[in-house]
């Protein structure tokens, strides 16, 4: 679905993306783990065009998108799920989930109220929240809200940026394994996490990121058996 080759990205003088490649392949989940300024939010960033790269390619389902404007990728079908939850805070949970399906245009209200029960079924406690506003929630429930909001809006491929950062491990727990339905129910998702440990158990593949260049790809299963990601990122 996604194939980054050889992307290279800067912040002004600051070289972020060295040659990084990577593909996600339909239905899968794939991770990408690493350090602090490892390169991985900038990867995001850029596969949204936020960040145009200098060099290389992205393509989506076999079209180039690395000269699009933001919102053409958006409604193309990938959709971003920000590092730090980025809800309205002033808006209620359901303005929230209603912001999630704009990118579906006129295509809103064609089965809007089915995939809200869907989000309701996978995060129940927002159905209970509906009313509330963004604020007011939990770290945890506004995690929920974020990635509910992306599902609104229909994606291919959903992008994850640290999702589990700032949560208590019991709600990582709840996260992954609504991270594993949401992937069971047919979605592909781009995961960048730095609990690795979970990320790579949920993963079908990895790639481990150091300053900016992608440094290691493989399976999960491998990379956890891996003694160098082990030592550098799962503390064995």
């Amino acid at each position: 679905m996604l194939k980054v080759d050889r992307v290279s990205a800067w912040y002004d003088k600051v070289q972020a993306l060295k040659g990084v490649s990577l593909e996600v392949n339909e239905k899968e989940i794939v991770t990408v783990i690493g350090a602090n300024g490892a390169g991985k939010s900038t990867l995001l960033a850029t596969i949204m065009g936020l960040v145009r790269p200098r060099d290389g390619t992205i393509e989506f389902l076999g079209r180039r998108i690395d000269r699009l404007e933001t919102e053409d990728i958006v409604c193309s079908g990938l959709y971003l799920v920000p590092e730090g939850r980025r809800i309205f805070p002033g808006l209620t949970v359901m303005e929230n989930l209603e912001m999630g399906a704009v990118p579906r245009g006129s295509r809103r209200a064609a089965g809007f109220r089915s995939d809200l029960e869907e989000v309701f079924g996978l995060f129940p406690v927002l159905k209970g929240r509906r009313a509330q506003l963004g604020w007011s929630l939990s770290g945890g429930e506004q995690q929920m809200l974020a990635i509910g909001r992306g599902l609104m809006a229909r994606p291919k491929l959903l992008l994850l940026d640290e999702p589990s950062l700032g949560l208590a491990p019991v709600l990582v727990e709840e996260l992954f394994r609504a991270i594993v339905r949401i992937n069971q129910a047919g979605m592909t998702l781009l995961l960048v996490e730095q609990n690795a440990f979970m990320a790579l158990n949920v993963a079908k593949r990895g790639y481990v990121f150091e300053t900016g260049r992608c440094v290691l790809g493989d399976a999960a299963e491998k990379l956890l058996g891996n003694d160098k990601v082990k030592k550098a990122y799962l503390g064995a």
